[in-house]
């Protein structure tokens, strides 16, 4: 089997390719200094006969980034999306394309399931990002119109596990509370997190994540399909697990309501997955944050 990773120095990336090379895989998976994903030609001369092809790459950062580029975030990522499917269709049509979807994309209001993706206005400060993979999705359906190619879409929760770069400084929301308790529990300080707490998010296991993906793959195609955990829980409880493995004192946390904080809550219906697949297995969260803490003890 050959599989074309684009944004497989990720997170996603990383993990999504050690399960393939367990399974087999010849892999090709070019860094974006070898494939410059936003010039038209960059993937010309990647001309093997791929099995799959799964996009994970993408311009983005957490926190306030799409806030602060939208334009950029607009431009950059359509380029990458339009050369990678011109590039399925002139020179891959063979491939299934498997990309990954996000849950910004879904309207603020009602449930996150997979028939409103498309619907509604998505997050406002997640805007034209949301607008970009929702292009993303309708692409694949055209060229399935068109073409006839096949193709999934999967939409995850917030990843999180080990090995994630927590050089950056903008984090996804659990890596960047990780540190700031972290920093804040060695001088016994006040630790200021955004928001005031009561926001729900929900995390699903990087290795969870792949698992079901590569289930998906061999069962469904011309689909969008969620992948979470099930369940969401509040900052503060997000918060309060990081506090007792860090033998912090949670009631020295500060919240600061005057920062960004994104959408209220973002849970994911994934009554479709477990129709597909059955009652998925989930890392515990309390075993997945002390696997993050441990990952990170420097």
């Amino acid at each position: 089997m050959r599989v074309f990773v684009s944004g497989g120095g990720g997170f996603l990336g990383r993990h999504l390719i050690k399960a393939l090379q367990v399974m087999g895989a010849e892999i090709t998976a070019p860094s974006s200094s070898q494939c410059d994903l936003t010039q038209e030609t960059s993937l010309a001369r990647y001309t093997d006969a791929y099995d799959h092809i799964y996009h994970l790459a993408a311009w983005t950062q957490a926190g306030d980034f799409c806030l602060r580029f939208p334009g950029d975030q607009w431009l950059v990522n359509q380029k990458i999306n339009t050369n990678v499917l011109s590039w399925w269709i002139s020179q891959q049509s063979q491939a299934k394309m498997i990309c990954i979807g996000t849950s910004c994309a879904y309207p603020e209001d009602g449930p996150l399931v997979e028939s409103r993706y498309m619907h509604g206005e998505p997050t406002s400060s997640l805007y034209t990002y949301a607008l970009t993979k929702r292009m993303l999705v309708q692409g694949l359906r055209a060229i399935q119109l068109q073409y006839g190619l096949a193709w999934l879409c999967v939409v995850p929760s917030t990843l999180y596990g080990v090995g994630y770069h927590s050089g950056d400084k903008q984090l996804h929301f659990i890596f960047d509370l990780i540190r700031k308790i972290k920093i804040a529990s060695r001088g016994g300080e006040r630790a200021e997190l955004w928001g005031d707490g009561y926001q729900r998010r929900e995390l699903i296991h990087v290795t969870d994540f792949v698992r079901d993906l590569l289930l998906l793959n061999n069962l469904v195609q011309n689909e969008i399909v969620n992948i979470g955990a099930g369940e969401d829980h509040t900052i503060r409880g997000f918060a309060s697990l990081i506090c007792s493995h860090l033998k912090y004192d949670e009631n020295l946390i500060a919240y600061d309501e005057t920062k960004y904080v994104g959408a209220k809550q973002k849970l994911l219906d994934i009554s479709k997955l477990t129709s597909m697949i059955g009652k998925p297995y989930r890392v515990k969260l309390d075993d997945g944050i002390a696997m993050i803490i441990e990952d990170n003890n420097g």
